[in-house]
């Protein structure tokens, strides 16, 4: 069971939904990076059960950090972040063993583990698993932003309810911050109004709904990345799909843009005073062209599916009797897992943004991307021969 996502920044996440505990080790963070911890747990708190459209489960998401940090600040060794699960009812998942939940995994786990994974809650394909990327993510949010690059996302659409998607060239910081005010992470007080709505009637008739997630990340210099298997939105895709219950990722116009001309779709240069002398005047593409980045805004979605876990009768086997079978699952389950999704979209895109940084040769500057970048030493090592 491979749980560790990154190259050069490599976060493993472990534990299970009910077990005592779940957490995140994190490899390859620079030193002498300070940790806001108030801040990492107003992040996390994004993500945390509880309120009038999720989960009733109770939990603090109260990050203890083992090692990694000394006085605050990471010290080069691997961070570990424990946190407890302190409010599982396990018992609600006793007929499960026999009845497999559709389109949970709990048949496929039965199959690939041979009757020895644990069923509790989802155990490791659990949302709960989610708490630790957060962790890991909300640390890797505050470096970046000490560097000028900001991660964002909103609910891009619930159900048939769509909010106005982020402007393609960026947003404010004062629209950002509006829409960490609303009920729902969203862009409109027209989409706060209506999602909400969407999502309690769902529950209402003990059912679910879906949504989209759109994300942004702003602020990375042109040139990171690469062709074929070293693309960035490839590794940002493959982060994004790790996330339970995400079915779908498109960057920029996605697949809109297969249904459009080349002259329509095509990002013109246009130019501008600072290194590399130009810069899109558009951004279809979404922020990458070729794998790398274009220094506009990367602009991504993720769909969510609706929970599968639902109050409605649902057809199932008996595992034990070998027939069809009824369930009716018990327990705490979110109407739309889009919602508590939204800062774990942001996570995943600020480990992949750091990881993309990271990797040789790195780019490290202090204050991105206004001001001549640290290179590495081998870079560095490559510009002096150059010279000679």
């Amino acid at each position: 069971m491979n749980t560790t996502f990154g190259t050069y920044l490599r976060t493993t996440v472990w534990g299970q939904s009910h077990a005592a505990a779940i957490g995140c080790t994190v490899e390859g963070l620079p030193a002498g990076e300070a940790v806001d911890e108030e801040a990492l747990c107003a992040f996390m708190g994004r993500r945390a059960p509880g309120g009038r459209l999720s989960t009733q489960r109770r939990e603090t998401d109260q990050p203890e950090i083992l090692c990694g940090l000394m006085n605050g600040i990471t010290c080069g060794a691997p961070l570990t972040a424990l946190i407890r699960n302190t409010d599982q009812r396990s018992k609600d998942y006793k007929a499960i063993a026999d009845r497999p939940r559709p389109s949970h995994a709990d048949l496929p786990a039965q199959v690939r583990y041979q009757g020895f994974q644990d069923v509790r809650g989802g155990g490791a394909f659990s949302g709960r698993l989610t708490a630790p990327i957060c962790c890991a993510g909300g640390i890797a949010l505050q470096i970046l932003a000490r560097r000028g690059i900001r991660v964002a996302a909103h609910l891009a659409a619930v159900g048939t309810v769509e909010d106005r998607p982020f402007s393609p060239m960026g947003e404010t910081d004062a629209v950002l911050q509006a829409r960490l005010e609303r009920e729902l992470p969203v862009l409109s007080d027209e989409a706060d109004e209506a999602m909400a709505a969407a999502v309690a009637a769902a529950r209402k008739s003990g059912d679910s709904i879906g949504a989209v997630i759109e994300g942004m990340i702003t602020g990375l210099p042109m040139g990171l990345g690469g062709p074929l298997f070293e693309g960035f939105d490839g590794a940002l895709a493959f982060g994004l799909f790790g996330i339970p219950g995400v079915k779908g990722v498109e960057f920029g116009d996605g697949f809109a843009a297969a249904r459009r001309s080349g002259s329509a779709e095509n990002d013109p240069w246009e130019p501008q005073l600072s290194a590399p002398g130009a810069a899109p005047a558009a951004n279809h593409a979404g922020g990458i062209a070729g794998g790398m980045t274009t220094s506009a805004p990367i602009l991504f979605r993720a769909a969510m599916k609706p929970t599968p876990s639902i109050a409605l009768r649902q057809q199932t086997v008996s595992l034990e009797a070998g027939t069809a079978a009824e369930l009716i699952v018990t327990g705490r389950h979110d109407p739309c897992i889009g919602i508590r999704a939204v800062p774990v979209v942001e996570a995943v895109a600020a480990l992949a943004a750091l990881d993309l940084l990271l990797a040789p040769p790195a780019v490290l500057s202090k204050d991105l991307p206004n001001a001549e970048c640290w290179a590495s030493e081998a870079l560095k090592a490559r510009a002096e021969n150059t010279a000679q």
